[in-house]
């Protein structure tokens, strides 16, 4: 299956289960790693035949900045199904959430969620 990544996508959003993330917000980056066929849209030069990568941005950009959560796994599972409901050429997909600033006592560098889904016809 071929692949078409979109990595370090960037927002800001309010996810988290604690007051100050849900009123201060916070960095979220998004990896999403899609899987679907591209010969044709390779052979035809064709962007029908594939998926716009910047649709796809808007839409993991709508869920990010909007309804928050109280979880990242509860972001990368919207995204998850948003974009497999709306790009029916995707046969499956793994979306990773990172939360750089998650309030963790101590050092780290990343705190993060991946999830991998599968179209089910």
């Amino acid at each position: 299956m071929d692949k078409i990544k979109l990595t370090g996508m960037e927002f800001k959003g309010y996810h988290g289960c604690l007051p100050q993330e849900r009123e201060q917000g916070q960095v979220f980056l998004v990896d999403l790693e899609l899987g679907l066929g591209l010969r044709a849209a390779g052979v035809s030069d064709d962007l029908e035949k594939t998926v716009n990568y910047a649709e796809v941005f808007e839409q993991v950009r709508a869920i990010v900045e909007g309804e928050p959560c109280l979880l990242i796994e509860a972001v990368a599972e919207k995204i998850a199904e948003r974009v497999l409901a709306d790009f029916s050429l995707v046969q499956e997909l793994s979306v990773t959430v990172h939360k750089p600033e998650a309030p963790i006592p101590g050092r780290f560098r990343d705190a993060a969620v991946t999830i991998t889904r599968v179209r089910h016809e």
